[in-house]
């Protein structure tokens, strides 16, 4: 029986010296992985005190184990690889997670699914360090809780109270009023928000189109000084149209104010010739039409035939000593005829 110990204890001594020790044994109680299990690299940047073998879980159900831990080339995270089994599908997406079990039990990594799943975690995947995070550990509150015992603000806090009472110095309903005045432009100024987006909108739109402009501004600005010496020189000129412009105005003034009754009469004068052109309507146009065709208007030249009209003419040329003379008969009139001819 002390042989078989011995070589028992000389067993498990050489292979805890080779290989990776106890953790190549496989315990009780861990994950199942089946018959087809599938290996994700998870990057933390911090592994705290995780080790192989912890417990990978999905909805606080354990599906695989941390099968090595290790520095990335850069240093700057760690590299979990986790064994997963195969029939446990995850999306791409997924997220990890390192929980402890109990306030002071042991770590393990918990993997979820995003509400937006997408794909699927294949074999060799890897979750980056923007899906992976640290949930807050025991050790870091107590952490936290000795730092502000341990002269971390306690002390000061009393103090703070006491410098606040003597700024108040009785002053407290000013300070309320003041405080409420402060919700109420604050209100108000949540209220005109989309306003005051719009203006910064506007204002952003004119600044852009300056930016754009920068260089017709800037030759503005560049002539602009001589363009101020012209003006500076003609002043005096300026100053004097000015003072005409002015008295100018005055005069017109004075004299429509002067003319205003005698121009209103004559407006009224005005309104009975305009009344009777009114009521000539076309009658007007058609007397001039036959003024300029007299003493042949259009209306009558469908009616003549042929290309001459004889025309007899008595012209009364008397004058001291003379006498009346008649001119001669037959003189061909040419005139326009429908269709073109003379």
């Amino acid at each position: 029986m002390r042989r078989v110990l011995a070589a028992v204890a000389a067993a498990a001594t050489l292979t805890a010296c080779t290989g990776n020790g106890v953790y190549d044994l496989n315990l009780p109680g861990g994950a199942d992985l089946g018959s087809h299990p599938y290996t994700v690299t998870a990057q933390f940047r911090d592994a705290l005190d995780l080790v192989r073998q912890s417990a990978v879980k999905v909805d606080n159900v354990a599906v695989g184990q941390v099968d090595g831990i290790r520095l990335a080339p850069t240093g700057r995270y760690a590299i979990v690889t986790l064994e997963i089994n195969g029939d446990v599908r995850l999306p791409a997406n997924a997220t990890a997670t390192i929980e402890q079990t109990s306030l002071l039990g042991e770590k393990y990594v918990a993997l979820a699914r995003p509400a937006e799943p997408a794909g699927n975690l294949n074999n060799g995947a890897t979750i980056t360090l923007a899906s992976t995070t640290q949930a807050v550990q025991i050790e870091q509150v107590l952490g936290a809780l000795s730092l502000l015992l341990n002269g971390g603000g306690i002390g000061q806090l009393h103090d703070i109270v006491v410098e606040l009472n003597r700024a108040a110095g009785g002053r407290g309903p000013e300070i309320h009023r003041l405080l409420t005045s402060a919700d109420r432009v604050i209100a108000t100024i949540d209220a005109r928000r989309s306003g005051i987006l719009e203006a910064l909108r506007q204002v952003d739109t004119l600044a852009r189109t300056l930016r754009a402009n920068n260089a017709n501004i800037s030759i503005a600005l560049r002539d602009l000084p001589a363009g101020l010496k012209v003006l500076a020189g003609q002043r005096r000129q300026l100053v004097t149209m000015i003072n005409a412009l002015g008295r100018l105005g005055r005069v017109a003034t004075h004299t429509v104010q002067a003319s205003r009754q005698s121009f209103v009469a004559d407006l009224r004068a005005l309104h009975p010739v305009l009344s009777r052109l009114a009521q000539a309507g076309s009658a007007l146009p058609r007397s001039l039409q036959v003024l300029l065709t007299y003493p042949f208007p259009d209306s009558v030249l469908n009616t003549i035939r042929g290309d001459y009209l004889n025309t007899f003419v008595t012209t009364n040329l008397n004058t001291p000593g003379g006498r009346t003379v008649r001119v001669a008969p037959n003189l061909p009139t040419l005139l326009p005829q429908p269709g073109g001819g003379h």
